[in-house]
């Protein structure tokens, strides 16, 4: 008698739980909202199944990370012009991810910060003259940028990474100074270089605290999926006509305060202590936000033998390959933009960098999919590329595609692309990211003499970021990723001649851990 009544209550708790938050779940996209048929009184009842009591050998899904670049500087891909209405944005936006999702992408990296400036709501910096064509101006009608685009992102399966530049203060496209202008507000740690632009002097401890706090509030504020910064660290010689970057301030100060390291070292020294606070400072406040770093693809000239170029350890005072050995972030993207021979070799560059990640961390390289010189059929050398990353990297590989325009306004780029990514696919795992592990989904199921409908959902499911449905007819086993939001398929009891035999479901989390599978076998 008590093992019977536990477990009628364990399934009438089951099935309540299943109702309050199907309720408050979102509406599924249309392509897999389609209601069921009604059930006719004489129907069999709906089976609950709690745990999986058949052993199975499910088939394992594609993992690998595909974003792209979103660069909002400049108006380069989003927003196309900054005067562009609300809904405007928001339609732009929407159809960049819908091409992306379409295309079987499964993160984007949104600039939110193209320079001290903000694509959303910010106490601490004004609204970007790239959203409304005037610095400190809010979008009318009102609306958080940031926060539309996490939500689209998120109902799509997709991560939001955002995307800042931590010294960067003014471009040259970013309309005149005003007062709203941070150029203003710290004009002791801003420098005009010759080409126009504003920068903050990395040194300076006032730059390092003010860029922190942004980042921490990013964190703290939004429901982001990891924090991004590209290659802009000292600027780059060209920016600055050729001369030194004027930092005598900070490092005058330094030397009275008994510094003894060369210049060169000095300005090295506190990037990577920037770079090792962020990367503390994001895990203080969200252990599951990822870091990522997007640095210049050539850590110095010579590395590995035969590679010519830029050094950004000399002349962006980067050590990028230290920050790589010592794990100070969660993926690293060196932005490989060349072909694969030459001097710049592609395959030569992503195993060297390979070599150097000593913490095995995620490497996902930055390709030059609007840009690449040198080649006369890019699409034929990404894929090739997309192809390089699968071999070298093998479970864990990945790339980040620079820009969308390159995929949106080329259409056989796009079409390569999209073929290349046949199928949905996970991001691959972060072992080194600790989390609580997801608990068994709920699955249930109702025949309805030609179909089956299947529900399911789960105790913790606001820990949940996508689901992954099994199904069986004959001995084939079919998989499909789904976002978060879809929790019911309507299957036919036979497919091609083969009879439905097994249904199972997993839960997967926003690191791309799995569930526990559960399951139901059909007579």
């Amino acid at each position: 008698m008590k093992y019977s009544f536990a477990k009628a209550f364990t399934l009438f708790f089951l099935i309540l739980a299943l109702f309050i938050t199907s309720c408050a779940t979102k509406k599924p996209v249309a392509k897999d909202t389609k209601k069921p048929p009604v059930v006719e009184k004489s129907a069999p009842p709906k089976t609950a199944v709690q745990k999986p009591e058949i052993k199975l050998n499910l088939p394992e899904v594609d993992r690998e990370f595909r974003a792209a670049w979103i660069a909002t500087v400049a108006n380069i891909n989003w927003p196309s012009k900054n005067n562009l209405t609300t809904q405007q944005q928001k339609d732009e936006a929407v159809k960049i991810l819908d091409l992306l999702q379409d295309a079987n992408f499964n993160a984007v990296i949104f600039q939110a910060r193209p320079s001290a400036d903000a694509m959303y709501k910010s106490n601490l910096e004004p609204w970007s003259y790239f959203l409304t064509g005037s610095i400190g101006k809010a979008p009318t009608p009102f609306y958080d940028p940031l926060e539309f685009w996490i939500t689209e992102a998120h109902q799509r399966g997709m991560e939001l990474h955002v995307w800042l530049n931590p010294y960067r203060a003014h471009h040259t496209t970013g309309g005149p100074i005003t007062s709203e202008s941070m150029v203003k507000k710290m004009p002791e740690q801003i420098i005009k270089l010759r080409n126009g632009m504003y920068w903050m002097d990395p040194s300076d401890e006032k730059t390092q605290d003010h860029t922190a706090k942004i980042i921490n509030d990013l964190v703290k504020r939004y429901d982001i999926d990891a924090i991004h910064i590209d290659d802009y660290f000292y600027p780059y010689r060209e920016y600055n006509g050729g001369k030194d970057f004027p930092d005598n301030r900070s490092w005058n100060d330094y030397q009275k305060r008994g510094g003894n390291l060369s210049r060169s070292d000095f300005r090295r020294a506190n990037v990577n202590k920037f770079i090792k606070r962020i990367h503390d400072e994001i895990k203080a406040e969200k252990s599951y936000v990822k870091f990522g770093i997007s640095p210049f693809g050539i850590w110095k000239p010579g590395f590995p033998e035969g590679i010519k170029g830029t050094s950004q350890y000399d002349e962006l005072y980067a050590d990028a390959k230290l920050w790589l050995n010592q794990g100070w972030l969660d993926y690293f993207s060196p932005q490989l933009y060349w072909k694969n021979d030459g001097p710049q070799s592609f395959p030569a560059l992503l195993k060297w960098w390979e070599s150097e990640n000593t913490e095995k961390r995620h490497l996902f390289p930055g390709l030059n999919t609007i840009g690449m010189n040198g080649v006369t059929d890019r699409p034929a050398e990404i894929v090739a590329q997309i192809g390089l990353t699968r071999d070298i990297l093998k479970e864990n590989a990945g790339s980040i595609h620079y820009s969308v325009d390159g995929l949106s306004k080329n259409t056989a780029m796009y079409n390569a692309v999209k073929n290349a990514y046949k199928t949905k696919a996970l991001v691959p795992e972060s072992p080194w990211i600790i989390t609580s592990a997801l608990q068994k989904p709920i699955l249930f199921v109702e025949n309805n003499g030609n179909s089956l409908n299947v529900k399911w959902n789960a105790m913790d499911h606001q820990n949940v970021f996508q689901w992954i449905l099994y199904v069986k007819y004959g001995e084939n086993w079919e998989s499909d990723i789904l976002e978060k939001n879809i929790t019911f398929q309507n299957l036919p009891l036979t497919k091609n001649g083969k009879k439905l035999s097994t249904i199972a479901i997993k839960s997967v989390d926003r690191l791309g851990n799995e569930s526990e599978y559960v399951t139901t076998k059909l007579p």
